[in-house]
C-alpha cells in the first residue's frame, strides 16, 4: 500500500472538504495522511485510508516551535512524515493568492517540495497577484513539480510554458451525486463575510441585498436555506448578520445552515433545492453537477473565469454591480440557468491524469 502525504486547505471548509473526499475516494488502497484540527477523524470516520495527525496537538507542537526557533525549519513533522511518504499532493482551489505576508507563504511552499518525492498539485487556481517577483519566484518552485494540474484556463495560460503544467475543470465536477428531484419552491443561498474576502466596504450592500432577495422570495411563496460554507472565513458571522436584517415575519420561512463536520447533510441539501443563489464559488459548481438552476454573485476572478471556461451564457451579477441586484432579475435566472455538464465531469477526472499513473494499482474509479 503507498502512502501519499496530503497538503490542503484543512479549516473545515466545504469545498476543500470535497476535494479530500473525492481524493481519498478515488484510491481506496492508498494510505492518506493529513496534518489538520483533530475533528477531520470524525468527519471521515468512515474512510480506511485516512489518516490525520493533530496539528493543535501539544507534544507536535512542541517540536515544530523547537525547530522553528533553533532551526529555522517550519512544521518539521510535516517534512518528516512526508519523506516517510511515496509522494505529496498539494490539492485545493485558491492556494496561491498574494497577501501581505507572501514571502512568508512562499517559504512554506518551497519547503513542502520533498526532492526524492513525486509532487502534485491538483485542482487550483493561481493569483490574483501583482508583483512580478510573486508570479516568477512560484514559477521556479512550480518547474521542480512532477504534475500540475489548474482549474481554469487563466492560470494555465500564465504556466504552459512548463511541461509539466495542464489544464482540466473544477475538481469538484468528480463528486458522486443521486438523482434527487429538488422540493418546489426552495431556495438555498450561500453566503461569505466580504471584509473576510479583502473585500472592504460591501458588507453592508451584500448583507441588505441578500436580506432584499430572501425576502422577496419569501414573498413569492418560496422556502430559503441560509448557508455557511465556513466558520473559520466569516460565513456563520454572515448568515447572522443577513437574519438579523430580516423582519421577524419573514423568519418561519428562512432557515440557517452551518456546515460543521455534516458533509452529507450539506450535499443533501443541494440535492434537495429548487435553485441555488451562489455566493461560494464552489455553491455554484454543486448547483451545477445536481443539475439545479443556479444565479452566481460573483466575486472572484476565479469564478469569472470558470463561469468563462464553462460556457455559462446566463444571469449572473458581481459585487461592483451588487446595487442593481433586484429580485425579479433572480427569479428570471431560475428558468434558465442551467447547463450541461457531463464533458465537465469527464474533464475534471483529467486532474488526476499523472497520479492515476503513479498509484494505478489501487484506483477506483466510476462513471460521474
Amino acid at each position: 500500500m503507498k502512502k501519499v502525504m496530503v497538503h490542503g486547505f484543512f479549516t473545515f471548509n466545504l469545498g476543500d472538504d470535497l476535494f479530500l473526499k473525492i481524493l481519498i475516494e478515488r484510491y481506496p488502497e492508498t494510505l492518506f495522511y493529513i496534518y489538520a484540527p483533530k475533528g477531520y477523524k470524525k468527519l471521515f470516520k468512515m474512510s480506511r485510508n485516512l489518516r490525520v495527525i493533530p496539528s493543535k496537538f501539544f507534544f507536535i507542537r512542541a517540536i515544530n516551535y523547537i525547530f522553528r526557533k533553533i532551526f529555522n525549519i517550519d512544521c518539521i513533522t510535516l517534512k518528516l512524515l512526508s519523506k516517510r511518504c511515496d509522494a505529496v499532493v498539494h490539492i485545493g482551489g485558491s492556494l496561491f493568492v498574494q497577501g501581505e505576508n507572501w514571502e512568508k507563504q512562499l517559504i512554506r511552499t518551497r519547503e513542502r517540495l520533498i526532492q526524492s518525492k513525486p509532487y502534485y498539485l491538483l485542482g487550483a487556481n493561481f493569483g490574483p497577484f501583482n508583483r512580478m517577483d510573486y508570479y516568477n519566484k512560484h514559477k521556479e518552485i512550480f518547474s521542480q513539480y512532477t504534475d500540475i494540474c489548474f482549474r481554469e484556463t487563466y492560470s494555465y495560460n500564465l504556466f504552459k510554458d512548463l511541461e509539466n503544467v495542464r489544464f482540466a475543470d473544477d475538481i469538484v465536477f468528480q463528486l458522486k451525486t443521486e438523482n434527487m428531484k429538488g422540493e418546489d419552491k426552495n431556495i438555498l443561498i450561500s453566503v461569505i463575510n466580504p471584509s473576510r474576502k479583502s473585500l472592504n466596504g460591501f458588507d453592508e450592500i451584500y448583507y441588505t441585498k441578500i436580506r432584499d432577495i430572501s425576502v422577496f422570495f419569501v414573498e413569492k411563496g418560496y422556502s430559503i436555506t441560509l448557508m455557511s460554507f465556513c466558520e473559520f472565513e466569516g460565513d456563520d458571522i454572515a448568515v447572522k448578520k443577513i437574519l438579523g436584517l430580516v423582519p421577524q415575519s419573514y423568519h418561519y420561512k428562512i432557515k440557517e445552515h452551518y456546515y460543521k463536520k455534516n458533509l452529507e447533510q450539506t450535499l443533501n441539501l443541494f440535492a434537495k433545492s429548487s435553485f441555488i443563489i451562489a455566493t461560494r464559488f464552489h455553491s455554484m459548481i454543486l448547483g451545477w453537477i445536481h443539475n439545479k438552476p443556479v444565479f452566481p454573485i460573483v466575486y472572484s476572478n476565479k469564478m469569472t473565469n470558470v463561469i468563462d471556461d464553462i460556457g455559462f451564457n446566463s444571469l449572473y451579477i458581481d459585487f461592483n454591480s451588487l446595487q442593481d441586484l433586484e429580485g425579479k432579475v433572480v427569479l428570471e435566472s431560475i428558468h434558465k440557468n442551467t447547463i450541461e455538464v457531463t464533458k465537465k465531469i469527464q474533464s475534471a477526472a483529467n486532474h488526476f491524469y499523472k497520479l492515476d499513473e503513479f498509484l494505478s494499482e489501487s484506483i477506483n474509479v466510476k462513471e460521474g
